[in-house]
């Protein structure tokens, strides 16, 4: 059980390198934006996902735990999955290129592909962040701690709507 919440992430990333169509809960339409000012250092520790898009690779988890820490020349990655007591069930760690106006390249450990991981929007004080991909598979609002301010969470849900995506699918999670 430990790393089957994480199988499920490579088994995704197959089916779209395979050209089967993932759910997208973002409007092709609308132009996303990621965050011209972002600052990777800034960026770096420990972050608490508040709501997310559902996902097949994070199917067991109830939340999650997103730390971001320096590397040589990349970002180190590791992703917590929690059940619903907010316990950890397993995790999976990878490295994040930084592509520049807050657009991330992640690469995470088995799986063979690298994914865009764009931060939309983060707050000045880099407390809160949006984050999404171009095609709209995924999205989450992080906070640095697990409970949000409702200004902020406001605010994070506002960037994901001019940013196209259906706020009617994005579910609450569980945090520690």
């Amino acid at each position: 059980m430990r790393h089957f919440a994480f199988a499920l992430l490579a088994f995704a990333v197959s089916l779209a390198s395979c050209g089967v169509e993932l759910p997208s809960y973002r409007d092709q339409n609308v132009t996303i934006a990621s965050s011209a000012n972002f600052d990777a250092s800034r960026y770096l520790g420990r972050w608490y996902e508040i709501a997310r898009y559902p996902n097949s690779f994070q199917a067991n988890c109830a939340g999650a735990i997103a730390e971001f820490s320096a590397g040589e020349s990349e970002i180190l990655v590791r992703n917590i999955c929690l059940d619903e007591a907010g316990t950890p069930l397993g995790e999976i760690a990878g490295t994040a290129t930084d592509q520049g106006l807050g657009r991330l390249s992640v690469q995470l450990d088995g799986v063979r592909s690298t994914e865009p991981y764009w931060v939309l929007w983060v707050d000045e004080g880099y407390r809160t962040a949006v984050v999404g991909s171009p095609n709209g598979q995924v999205g989450w609002i992080l906070n640095r701690d697990p409970e949000i301010p409702e200004d902020r969470l406001t605010a994070a849900r506002e960037v994901l709507d001019f940013n196209g995506y259906d706020l009617s699918q994005l579910e609450r999670s569980v945090t520690p």
